[in-house]
């Protein structure tokens, strides 16, 4: 059976897209050819990829919330997940 996807935006990448673009990104900021000028655009691209990232997760969160509300009552607390939903990147 075909997995299919539910995008809202057919256009816009996917969140596996954007954290492979972020590894990518990653990968030349760690480069040491990489210029300094290169790696602070990279660093500025990075920066607007991962609030992406947080609003869809954030997104699938408040869904997931709705869907099963009895699941997401469980959910750990954790310090980590309070970071990862909550504050600003």
């Amino acid at each position: 059976m075909a997995v299919t996807s539910a995008k809202k935006n057919p256009g816009s990448p996917g969140i596996e897209e954007l954290i492979s673009r972020l590894e990518e990104i990653t990968r030349n900021i760690e480069n040491p050819e990489t210029g300094i000028e290169n790696s602070i655009a990279l660093y500025e691209e990075g920066l607007a990829i991962a609030e992406q990232c947080k609003k869809r997760l954030q997104e699938a969160r408040k869904k997931i919330e709705i869907i099963n509300p009895e699941l997401a009552k469980n959910w750990p607390d954790t310090a980590r997940n309070r970071d990862l939903f909550d504050s600003e990147i």
